[in-house]
């Protein structure tokens, strides 16, 4: 009896850890601070309990904070790299050399001690027990006094520190633009752990990764500066600056200071900025979020951003439907920080910039309130999913909004992966953002090619598939950390294909996509394509014929791996053909003869395929061909 007991302990065992491996949990976590900001010297000081919820299966004996603004010192991780990489980011540089010699140097080498940040962490309690600590540059290695068993709370008191760096990147003091203070990465950030563990990168210069949760932040600072900030403003009839009801009686507080009080639900970072010359505009949209516009009080700029507002509006509205709904209350464009960067419910854009480029970096940035702190990817290890899925759905908006109408808007995305995935030099896009040899493959690879991932995938399933693997994206993973295996599998219920093959040779391997025509001849009834696959990346093939009078005909074939057969477009004339397996890499399309003669033949004419070599893409009848030779 006890063996028979103890089989079905194993098996049950065995069960439950094969449903722990598929079945999905989150950290989570709710801050409190107080901050105190020193305008002379942009020195700060703060307190935050932090309350963490284990919802992991595991228990933990450590934690880890992340301290960005260590990144701003000469010793820093991220000034080395920035020194070593053959091609470093132009707004951390400067040239202390001339045109004809330039010698390019590391702005973050010049900092001074007054320059530089520092994030220090000066006391650290667990539930009131002191912990040890270790500051090991950008990130605080955190001993815990008691473990945390899974399903526990625990409560973390700390003092820290700190001092905004010159404006070098995303963060800092007094920028190009004369912003004050960009308080982006400001504040000691526990770092996140999930199924693949903690991860506590250094801070180098890319991407980031944060625990959900609730944030409660109060934030003292010179009364004469007006703020944008995640989060809803607690105590609008203190501040005035614009925030309170119109017609209501401003009580500022006596003193120097005002402190400005605001809450956060639901986010995994809280980020704000401050100047005293910040205009401050609201728009409420349609679907009633309340828009605020921070901008520096400059008649040059002023035009640009009084424009942007309508737009923004539109902006929201496209992303509501083609993704769905903004679900906080409030979202800022706010003047600050270096070209573009989105935060919870705001974004830090530069102002002085041309309309349709501040249009352009708004819809990007905006976009990313979805990809990205929605559904929060982990831009370390999946950067192309934020990256590219915000390009791909950020060109149709500003292709509608703008009123380009361009027929496909996502053309300098397959540029850019074009000249990535012929350049010798391509990494797989799971490659960790940090690892990549020169900064210029990782653009190229995290916005370019991730925008094509979408764009491409449109031609695999269906212009109506994506849309809707878009929205039910959005409604299964919303407040919450997919993987990039998360959303194949959307795509894959929604449509009915297989598509790990996709996914794969697309993300893990640097495989490219090279179809190419043969050859064409007549035999007897038949017109005899040979096609040929060059590329390792298997796709299923669009072949669209034109006939002499402007007719057009599609011949479709399947990708045997896909088990699956795409849509029709409507109105479109289209004949589907046996499978193509992948083994086999010659193909022979036969096409009926028919009294109209074929004048061309495409693979793909939508061009929507990221074929690598589109210069043997098509055949075109010759005007000394014989005219029966086409049929």
């Amino acid at each position: 009896m006890k063996k028979i007991i103890f089989s079905f302990l194993l098996i049950t065992t065995g069960f439950l850890q094969a449903q722990n491996n598929t079945s999905y949990w989150q950290q989570h976590v709710d801050y409190q601070m107080e901050v105190d900001m020193n305008v002379e010297n942009f020195k700060y000081t703060g307190t935050q309990e932090l309350v963490y919820t284990n919802n992991s299966r595991d228990t933990l004996d450590r934690v880890f904070y992340h301290l960005f603004f260590n990144a701003f010192q000469p010793d820093s991780e991220m000034n080395a790299r920035l020194e070593s990489v053959p091609d470093p980011d132009g707004r951390m540089t400067m040239n202390k050399g001339t045109e004809e010699n330039p010698e390019i140097v590391s702005r973050i080498t010049g900092l001074s001690p007054e320059q530089i940040g520092y994030l220090r962490v000066n006391s650290l309690t667990q539930n009131g027990a002191e912990l040890q600590y270790e500051e090991v540059g950008t990130v605080l290695e955190v001993k815990l006094a008691k473990p945390i068993l899974p399903g526990e709370k625990t409560t973390f008191n700390m003092e820290f520190e700190g001092q905004v760096p010159e404006q070098i990147r995303r963060s800092g003091r007094n920028s190009s633009e004369g912003v004050a203070l960009s308080m982006s990465q400001w504040y000691p950030k526990l770092a996140e752990y999930d199924f693949q563990g903690w991860h506590a990168d250094s801070y180098i210069g890319r991407e980031f990764h944060g625990v959900w949760g609730d944030f409660d932040v109060k934030i003292s600072i010179d009364k004469d500066y007006v703020l944008g900030s995640t989060g809803y403003l607690q105590n609008p009839q203190e501040i005035g600056h614009g925030y309170q009801k119109e017609g209501t009686k401003v009580n500022k507080t006596k003193g120097e200071k005002l402190t400005w009080h605001f809450k956060a639900p639901k986010v995994h970072d809280f980020t704000w900025a401050a100047d005293p010359e910040y205009i401050h505009d609201t728009l409420v949209a349609e679907d009633g979020t309340v828009l605020h516009f921070l901008y520096k009080d400059n008649e040059e700029i002023k035009e640009n951003w009084k424009n942007l507002q309508p737009k923004t509006a539109e902006l929201l509205a496209y992303f509501n439907e083609h993704i769905g709904p903004y679900p906080w209350d409030q979202y800022s464009v706010v003047q600050g920080g270096d070209g573009g960067m989105e935060y919870a419910m705001l974004t830090l854009i530069t102002g002085e910039r041309s309309f349709g480029s501040l249009v352009g970096v708004t819809a990007h940035e905006m976009a990313h309130a979805w990809f990205q702190h929605l559904m929060a990817t982990n831009e370390s290890i999946h950067e192309w999913m934020d990256e590219g899925f915000t390009s791909y759905i950020s060109s149709k908006a500003e292709n509608v909004v703008m009123g380009s109408n361009a027929e496909n808007p996502h053309k300098g995305s397959y540029r850019g992966y074009g000249y990535l995935a012929n350049s010798g030099k391509e990494q797989p896009q799971s490659t960790h953002a940090d690892r990549y040899a020169i900064n210029a493959l990782y653009g190229a690879s995290a916005y370019s090619k991730g925008a094509v991932f979408l764009a491409q995938l449109e031609y695999v399933i269906g212009e109506e598939n994506l849309a809707k693997t878009l929205n039910r994206y959005y409604d299964e993973w919303k407040f919450k950390h997919p993987t990039p295996n998360d959303f194949i599998r959307i795509a894959e219920k929604v449509s009915g294909a297989e598509l790990d093959w996709y996914l794969q040779d697309w993300t893990k391997t640097t495989n490219t996509i090279d179809y190419a025509i043969n050859s064409v001849e007549a035999d007897g009834e038949m017109t005899k394509v040979s096609l040929q696959r060059n590329g390792l990346m298997p796709m299923p093939v669009d072949v669209d014929v034109t006939y002499a009078d402007g007719s057009k005909e599609t011949f479709y074939i399947p990708l045997q791996m896909m088990r699956w057969e795409k849509p029709a477009k409507e109105g479109t004339k289209r004949t589907v053909k046996e499978d193509w397996a992948w083994g086999f890499p010659s193909y022979e399309l036969e096409i009926p003869a028919s009294e109209k003669e074929i004048t061309s033949i495409e693979i793909d004419s939508s061009q929507l395929m990221a074929d690598i070599n589109r210069n043997n893409n098509t055949w075109k009848k010759s005007e000394t061909e014989n005219t029966d030779s086409g049929n």
